[in-house]
């Protein structure tokens, strides 16, 4: 599985969602603001232009191409450290601030079912895409799934 099959199979009102959901703010904190404008193509970045651009990143999406796929989780997911430490820190993963030291070993830490028993502690915390696609994204960089979860009814 892809990183782009993720973000496809979670559907493209999801990816509407995580898209607005990008903190301005935050890119520029982490220096990435400039990065992400470049990256999709955005002579200026606010929220009303990554609105005006989804369906062209959408496509790009469409088209897996990786790279791109990991710059856009990258800008998702910086703007949801919150989420992320709480997640991590839940499922009892060590890390630095959200992120994970070089050459951590966390596959242990995720045992069976930890998808559906994270998303029924959080899903009525966290906005509901940004949280599915964390899970799917770290169930994708750690675990290398091969199926992008849905939670269960």
């Amino acid at each position: 599985m892809q990183l782009s099959d993720i973000f496809l199979q979670l559907g493209e009102e999801n990816f509407n969602n995580l898209l607005r959901s990008i903190s301005i703010g935050r890119l520029k904190t982490y220096q990435l603001y400039d990065r992400v404008k470049t990256v999709l193509y955005l002579n200026k970045l606010n929220s009303e232009t990554l609105r005006k651009a989804a369906p062209r990143i959408w496509a790009r999406i469409g088209e897996h191409d990786d790279e791109f796929a990991s710059e856009v989780s990258q800008t998702i997911l910086i703007s949801h450290l919150d989420m992320i430490r709480a997640v991590l820190d839940y499922q009892g993963i060590p890390h630095e601030d959200g992120f994970f030291a070089k050459d951590a070993d966390v596959a242990g830490y995720l045992k069976e079912g930890w998808q559906q028993q994270v998303w029924e502690k959080f899903h009525a915390v966290y906005p509901g895409p940004a949280l599915l696609f964390y899970i799917n994204h770290l169930g994708w960089e750690i675990t290398k799934a091969e199926q992008v979860f849905q939670p269960a009814a």
